[in-house]
């Protein structure tokens, strides 16, 4: 699924869902084999591959929902 990272006012990192218009703070990071898996505050896991290091946002990327 496509979703959008961006920072919020307070500095935090927060994902939008556009097709679910879902916006939550990421609580966790956890770096994977396989990329990063972010942890959001509702409990959804999302796992990103090639994320580029730094980030550079508001932008978007393909997502993988775990739980």
């Amino acid at each position: 699924m496509k979703v959008m990272l961006r920072r919020n006012d307070a500095g935090h990192l927060t994902v939008y869902v556009p097709k679910k218009d879902l916006e939550e703070v990421v609580v966790k990071e956890i770096d994977s084999p396989d990329g990063k898996i972010f942890t959001l505050a509702n409990g959804w896991e999302l796992s990103f591959t090639d994320l580029p290091e730094p980030l550079k946002l508001p932008q978007t990327f393909e997502a993988k929902r775990l739980a």
